[in-house]
């Protein structure tokens, strides 16, 4: 994907998270959507949004749902094998290691370090997971409670991912006209079996890194 035809992130001023993505700096972009891949479910559309601060990146989902489907409670469990909005950042697309983040409707979260060597990968998880280096996130559930099981009609997450903790991945932190490579994607279980959701051409997998879309980073 050339930069003209990358993903403008655009530049906001830092700002508190409360899981709705109702905060006025988020109308200095608009929604992208995510594209369901597997058949299976209706009215479970997902979009997300990006913005990015001199301290870190702001990324927003949003997406219907009819309940929220996981058997995980807690931080850094297989938060894959439910529901999940996932993030994969590749700021140095001409390298094998990128960064992934899940969340689930609960506020439980998985955040990976990915070396992608010959179609193997396995994540690392980040060491001194504290204090300035820590994603912070909120999650707001519409409709119903955030229970395991229980019916909604959506569900939101609203994240910042801060460049402390991205680092040492090179090209962090961006400069204005700087490209990555990035994902946005979704998971959902309501009917049994994993559903799949990605704004990225992907086929099988969202660990097809060549496969991922550019972000360019604006002034």
């Amino acid at each position: 994907m050339g930069t003209g035809d990358s993903l403008k992130v655009h530049t906001t001023p830092d700002f508190v998270l409360n899981g709705k993505g109702d905060h006025v700096n988020w109308a200095r972009t608009s929604w992208n959507p995510l594209h369901q891949i597997d058949a299976g479910v209706t009215d479970h559309d997902a979009q997300f949004k990006i913005l990015y601060s001199p301290t870190g990146i702001y990324v927003l989902f949003q997406g219907k749902d009819k309940k929220i489907t996981t058997q995980c409670t807690e931080d850094f469990e297989d938060l894959f094998t439910g529901d999940v909005f996932e993030v994969f950042f590749h700021p140095k697309p001409t390298t094998h290691l990128y960064f992934e983040y899940e969340i689930n409707a609960l506020g439980n979260e998985l955040v990976l370090m990915i070396p992608n060597l010959n179609g193997k990968q396995m994540g690392w998880r980040p060491w001194h997971y504290e204090g300035n280096r820590k994603v912070l996130k909120r999650v707001f559930v519409e409709g119903g409670e955030a229970l395991a099981g229980a019916t909604i009609q959506s569900w939101t997450a609203e994240l910042f991912f801060p460049y402390a903790l991205l680092l040492p991945l090179e090209n962090v932190p961006p400069r204005p006209g700087m490209c990555w490579n990035a994902n946005f994607c979704r998971l959902d279980y309501d009917t049994g079996k994993m559903i799949k959701w990605s704004w990225s051409p992907i086929q099988i997998s969202f660990h097809e890194f060549q496969a991922y879309k550019t972000i360019q980073f604006q002034e």
